[in-house]
């Protein structure tokens, strides 16, 4: 009798800094009911999901709930909680601008707005010298090479050659090197090849496309070589839907200074959307549309900042999390059981 074919499992976390609190808070949500329904206490994340791509603060999570116990293990050292926590207990170091970089940057004008110091030594001290091939699942991480001009794509299911090897804290400063906020990356692969690397925000801010193009040519095994769309599920997870309104009267003089933050607020929010489009399009076209769930919360509140690491704000990231979760509980929880039957 021929083995029942499992569906393949991609989890795509979009960018968004400091708002990375939104999905991670959901994914605290999605744990609960996994270890809930699936009657183990000890379920991880990594546990449910063949493959974890991620943008910039996305990449952040993603390697994070990818990170094994220690280089000879396959369990994930950390849970969701965890990962949460990284931005509860050091977001307003790595979004803390001194009194000098401030002056010297003319408050972000003429220099990135905050120092990259906080930020390389969080991720130090949670990814320490693991290594990309270390990680314990197949994963997609964005970055863009301003060099060469072309999207970078750190895949853990190539990194057996040294030339596809990096530092995950390398990655993780690459994939969240955002322009205007922190200084470009310049990292080496472990064929000694240098790459300085932005954010791969500016091309895939959502990058469950990319994860589905990436899945597209892996084997999986268990009967899920290059699998097909109908073969997939995916849960793609929004960092808050952005609703700050520009009105005509208001763009229509506007010059270079006046639409640089504007442009990037558009860029973030509307790549995602076409994204989602494109998939849900995917989905209804093969009759599948409950193997695809995108979840793009309401910031209730929250600053749409992706630097605002104020106390105040991540609860009010952690509770849009939370509530988005309750919302859309019944989607969720009907997710969470596709995942265990597809274990």
């Amino acid at each position: 009798m021929a083995e029942t074919k499992k569906l393949t499992k991609i989890l795509s976390i979009d960018g968004g800094g400091i708002r990375g609190v939104i999905p991670g808070q959901i994914l605290v949500r999605l744990e609960e009911k996994l270890k809930t329904l699936d009657k183990n206490p000890d379920a991880r994340i990594a546990d449910y999901f063949d493959l974890i791509a991620g943008t910039s603060t996305g990449g952040i999570l993603a390697c994070l709930y990818l990170c094994p116990e220690s280089t000879k293990s396959k369990r994930p050292r950390f849970s969701a909680q965890d990962a949460v926590d990284l931005y509860l207990d050091r977001g307003d170091e790595i979004f803390d601008v001194s009194l000098w970089h401030k002056l010297k940057s003319a408050g972000g004008l003429t220099d990135e707005k905050y120092a990259s110091d906080e930020l390389e030594e969080t991720l130090k001290d949670y990814f320490q010298d693991l290594t990309l091939r270390d990680l314990i699942r197949p994963c997609v991480i964005t970055a863009y090479d301003v060099k060469r001009r072309r999207a970078h794509f750190f895949t853990q299911h190539d990194a057996d050659q040294d030339r596809h090897n990096f530092l995950v804290r390398d990655i993780t400063r690459a994939t969240s090197a955002a322009p205007t906020f922190f200084e470009a990356a310049r990292i080496k692969s472990f064929s000694n090849v240098t790459y300085p690397l932005i954010d791969g925000g500016v091309f895939a801010n959502n990058p469950a496309l990319c994860a589905y193009a990436e899945a597209r040519k892996l084997n999986f095994g268990r009967n899920r070589n290059k699998p097909t769309a109908k073969d997939m599920a995916i849960l793609s997870l929004s960092t808050g839907k952005v609703e700050t309104a520009y009105y005509y009267k208001q763009v229509k003089d506007w010059g270079l200074v006046e639409w640089i933050k504007p442009l990037i607020d558009i860029m973030m929010s509307s790549g995602p959307e076409t994204v989602d489009y494109q998939l849900r399009q995917i989905y209804d076209a093969i009759k599948k549309p409950k193997q695809y769930l995108r979840m793009t919360p309401k910031l209730r509140g929250a600053s749409p900042a992706m630097d605002d690491a104020s106390r105040e704000n991540l609860q009010l990231l952690q509770e849009a999390g939370n509530k988005s979760a309750e919302e859309q509980d019944t989607e969720l929880t009907a997710f969470a059981r596709l995942l265990i039957r597809n274990k």
